[in-house]
């Protein structure tokens, strides 16, 4: 029976997300978008599929699918290698005609689509989709070929055919077999869709949760010059964006919490001259040294990203986080989407339980070389560098791979490496996506891993939550630690947490906790910022010339060294908000001591030498100082940002080190006139660590909304001892009777004038008894480091149930019980009448 056209081809407006039997996960995305997606105003280029009985007839035809099974049945019995059974079958596809119809269907087709697009000879990419991908099982990233700025209809015909053959590349056998697929039971689709401009713009990937931890609240885009494959492969190490994704319906907001400037080492283009379709040129210093993207473009993006998430959420009923590519028209400066499908590693994640991995080595070395880290593991191992495809088979298997790139070509090997690395590529490239799949950690775009890594050397390979990968030399000690998130207990007392660094911040996001008591500022500052605030609020002052230039390069994407300030310093703090939003997040303003301030870039000029400033000019009393003032400023604005423009008003400040009432008074008017002004909108805290913090608390207490316990220097200026001094660690000592009485009076003062009170020091983490003392004073909440929370938590919630039932046999005793129960029930009552 002859088939009609339709029964070949279909056009994406006619194909929704159910139709991937027929033309596969790929083309049947692109035709729900394309089709369902237009009140988002998402442009998709526009395009046709082949279907999957186009496939099938061509096998049948001309009796391919017979030599198939002899040739996979070789393979089966070992009488014929992988390699040779592929190349078999893919010449045999290859060089087989399409049937009469079908040629004239793709061909009417792409006349038609060169007639819609108002040009001769349309360029367009050639892209393969299996029926049985982009499954959340299995992603088949990768696995068959993609064919970019094909032109006319006899290029057309045969990348359409070397694109069925590319179903038996020697990758795509290995992952079905692999995967428990039936080569015979697998058909491939071809989408041929009009082509961006790219080359002469930029393109890239988004995914809509952060990749390494499951954070689901972000988007992250990879984008580079040229077109997006060198992205997908991880030629090029590419820029990157991380967006706060609930923030983007928000007015007025641009919720980028991250950028990483890439190098972008390769730029993709389109290639003229017979047999040649794209070439790779060096990319110009002067783009690597620009984004590849604006700042507008990047918020456009996400926010396609997050309606087209919602959009499968809905259709599936149940998340469904997606992988999204994209690209920009250099000409007209038009973004468009060009493919999505649903993401497959943190589907396949478990929700309750949490594995961390932390170096413990006393002093370990300085790392041999940094990447990207992707996955969340540290192994030691011994490396094995390939530089070449044609040496795979040097790979020893249990090695580290060391290589520039990977692509699917590696993945056999890939599968047999205990971790990766690379020289190239970023969170989104080849390497990375099939390293989570495979739950092998990698560092990627170390730049100079084949040059300083050699074969054999035994090294330890550290990814261990933050965005920095590290690889060191030897075999350093490091622990495991697994938090079985179903057995955590709640608590009356909150439990938040003490966290710093933005880098790690999205390691957390499972634990079940209260908020963040205690954001160091400091940390930010020295990690990110890099420059002491008054040298980026009066760089005009620095005398040292090589300084100058530092600061220069560090801050040339800014309009100015005060905005990189107030920008750097608002992400890093943003990062932390974010990953505890909606619950609180209490960021302590800066607390650098003078010589500490004085390591920063540019504080030389600027600190004072102090034999002791550990109580010398710190905390409050730079806050207000002409010394110190304009830092300050900044340090204000940056909070303003991160309320403002990323939308994060979770975000309350911490003042530290503020000895007087005057003292506090002015601060207090400083902020307001950064437009900081305490309101019920807008939280002040004080930091309780000097003992007059604790004898006028309730004067404080008019000035600040809340208290928080700085148990280490509350100790150190109670008993009067040096905290960092060895010869008298042994008496120094938190749980001494001076200062629990302390931390006991200001709990009850706090309380007393309505205020919240907390504890941030390490004394609850340490000390066993120490948290249940907190709890019985009426502390509010209890602010620990994360490896602390879980043993914490449940000593609380233990202390707590034996509190309750000593109250109600005290209450049993008096005869009360049944008194209270009777309130209860009918309070309850009247509560449901009302509403």
């Amino acid at each position: 029976m002859k088939m009609r056209t339709s029964d070949y081809v279909k056009w994406f407006d006619d194909l929704r997300s159910k139709d991937v039997a027929i033309v596969g996960g790929k083309n049947s995305s692109l035709g729900e978008m394309t089709s369902q997606l237009k009140k988002y105003k998402i442009p998709v280029p526009p395009g046709f599929a082949t279907t999957s009985k186009a496939y099938w007839e061509t096998i049948d035809a001309s009796n391919i699918k017979s030599l198939m099974k002899k040739e996979l049945k070789l393979l089966d019995l070992g009488n014929k290698s992988l390699a040779e059974v592929g190349r078999t079958i893919r010449k045999a596809i290859s060089s087989a005609p399409l049937s009469p119809n079908f040629n004239e269907a793709i061909l009417k087709c792409y006349h038609e689509l060169c007639a819609r697009c108002g040009e001769e000879d349309l360029s367009v990419a050639v892209r393969s989709s299996a029926t049985a991908e982009d499954l959340p099982e299995a992603s088949f990233a990768g696995q068959q070929e993609t064919f970019l700025n094909v032109r006319g209809d006899k290029q057309l015909i045969q990348a359409c055919k070397d694109c069925f053959a590319s179903l038996f590349t020697d990758r795509a056998i290995t992952y079905r077999i692999h995967h428990g697929f039936e080569h015979t039971d697998v058909a491939l689709s071809i989408g041929i869709q009009k082509m961006v401009r790219s080359d002469r713009g930029s393109a890239g990937v988004m995914f809509t949760i952060d990749t390494e931890t499951g954070f689901p609240d972000s988007v992250l885009i990879s984008s580079s010059w040229g077109l997006g494959e060198n992205v997908v492969q991880g030629t090029v190490s590419p820029d990157e964006y991380l967006i706060y994704k609930p923030s983007l319906d928000l007015e007025g907001t641009e919720p980028i919490l991250r950028k990483n400037l890439g190098e972008k080492e390769k730029t993709m283009v389109f290639a003229r001259g017979a047999g040649k379709t794209t070439r790779n040129i060096d990319t110009p210093l002067s783009r690597r040294r620009r984004f590849s993207l604006r700042d507008e473009d990047v918020i456009v993006l996400a926010k396609w990203a997050k309606a087209i998430e919602a959009h499968y959420s809905s259709c599936r009923k149940m998340p469904t986080p997606m992988d999204i590519e994209w690209a920009k028209d250099g000409r007209t400066g038009e973004i468009f989407i060009v493919q999505a499908r649903p993401e497959t590693v943190q589907a396949r994640s478990s929700n309750v339980e949490m594995v961390s991995y932390s170096l413990t080595e006393a002093s370990p070395p300085d790392p041999i070389i940094e990447g990207t880290s992707v996955g969340q593991k540290i192994i030691h191992s011994e490396i094995c560098v390939v530089t070449d495809v044609h040496d795979l088979q040097k790979f020893r298997p249990g090695c580290i791979l060391v290589s520039e790139i990977t692509d699917p070509d590696w993945v056999p090997i890939m599968r047999q490496a205990a971790g990766i690395v690379t020289d190239h590529g970023g969170r989104t490239c080849h390497a990375a996506i099939v390293s989570r799949e495979l739950g092998i950690p990698a560092i990627v775009g170390t730049g100079t891993g084949t040059e300083l890594l050699h074969d054999g050397q035994k090294v330890t390979l550290c990814c261990d939550g933050s965005d920095a990968g590290k690889v060191f030399g030897g075999h350093l000690q490091f622990q495991k630690d697994i938090t079985d998130l179903k057995d955590i207990p709640e608590t009356k007392t909150k439990v938040m947490l003490n966290l710093a660094d933005p880098d790690s911040a999205f390691k957390w996001w499972r634990l079940p906790i209260d908020g963040i008591g205690l954001a160091r500022m400091e940390f930010t500052i020295t990690e990110k910022v890099k420059a002491h605030p008054m040298a980026l609020a009066h760089p005009e002052k620095i005398t040292d010339p090589d300084v100058k230039e530092q600061i220069m390069q560090l801050t040339r994407h800014f309009s100015s060294p005060d905005e990189y300030c107030v920008v750097t310093l608002a992400r890093g703090l943003g990062t932390l908000a974010a990953m505890a939003h909606p619950k609180p997040v209490i960021v302590r303003m800066s607390d650098f001591k003078t010589n500490e301030y004085a390591t920063l870039l540019g504080g030389a000029d600027f600190e004072p030498y102090e034999e002791n400033p550990m109580i010398g000019f710190r905390g409050a009393s730079r806050y207000y100082s002409p010394n110190y003032r304009p830092g300050f400023s900044l340090e204000c604005r940056a909070i303003k940002y991160v309320r403002e423009k990323l939308g994060l008003r979770n975000v309350t400040v911490m003042i530290p080190f503020c000895r007087t009432l005057d003292e506090a008074d002015k601060v207090l008017q400083v902020m307001a006139d950064e437009g900081l002004e305490r309101s019920d909108n807008f939280k002040v805290y004080v930091m309780c660590e000097i003992p007059s913090n604790v004898i006028l608390a309730k004067e404080f207490a008019k000035r600040f909304d809340g208290f928080s316990i700085g148990s280490n220097d509350l100790t150190q200026l109670t008993l009067g001892i040096d905290r960092d001094s060895e010869q008298l660690a042994d008496i120094f000592d938190e749980r001494n009777e001076a200062v629990i009485t302390l931390i006991r009076n200001v709990i009850t003062d706090a309380k007393s004038c309505g205020r919240k009170v907390g504890i941030c020091g390490q004394a609850p983490s340490d000390h066993e008894g120490f948290a249940e003392m907190l709890v019985d004073a009426g502390i509010d909440s209890i602010s620990l480091n994360p490896d602390s929370v879980l043993k914490v938590r449940q000593r609380l919630a233990a202390h707590e149930r034996k509190n309750m039932t000593k109250t109600n046999k005290k209450l049993d005793k008096l005869g009360l019980s049944d008194m209270i129960d009777s309130v209860k029930e009918t309070l309850s009552h009247k509560k449901t009448k009302a509403q």
